[in-house]
């Protein structure tokens, strides 16, 4: 019941998180990948586990770098929104596993309380209940969600965020990161 709580309360602090401020635009993934230290001092700042720090990208969204960060039992939680600003997509990312016997147990967002129906797509999973869906991706002892209300992003959008999810670059590490952090702290 948990992550049930935790997917709820994460789709409905998207549109807090999402309004009152500009987004930076993303970088792309323009670069090397983060070196490791990098990266640990970006999850430290974030409050999360370096091996959780994913990223994506899908046109026509942006990453609003002040929703990256711990979010719930030390998942990483980040939200990406169209250049219209109206449509949001959620990145978590977490240690649980995916599999066909747990899947359809495992509640989703906003709908928690309603039942799950499960597709495996490639090497990832396409999740539906009630009004919202998700691909989770499962990575190296992660799984990254991304999560989405289903009248608002179709699933094509969806599935082009999750082939799109990776380890940052240096490039983007930087420009998600407040100005005035840098890796040696």
């Amino acid at each position: 019941m948990t992550r049930n709580v935790r997917a709820l309360l994460a789709l409905s602090l998207l549109p807090v998180l999402l309004t009152g401020c500009g987004a930076d635009k993303g970088s792309g993934t323009t670069g090397a990948a983060a070196d490791s230290a990098e990266l640990a001092a970006a999850a430290e700042d974030w409050g999360v586990e370096p091996e959780l720090v994913y990223v994506t990208e899908v046109s026509g969204f942006t990453v609003f770098p002040a929703s990256l960060g711990a979010y719930g039992d030390g998942e990483f939680a980040a939200a990406y929104r169209s250049d219209k600003g109206s449509t949001r997509i959620g990145l978590f990312a977490d240690h649980s596993t995916l599999t066909a016997e747990n899947c359809a147990e495992q509640p989703l967002g906003a709908d928690a309380l309603k039942p799950v129906a499960c597709e495996q797509d490639g090497k990832a999973w396409y999740r539906t209940a009630g009004e919202v869906h998700e691909y989770a991706v499962p990575r190296d002892g992660v799984v990254v969600r991304l999560i989405a209300d289903k009248k608002k992003v179709d699933r094509t959008v969806l599935r082009e965020a999750a082939e799109a999810v990776h380890r940052p670059s240096a490039d983007e590490l930087a420009a998600l990161r407040p100005a005035g952090d840098s890796s040696d702290t």
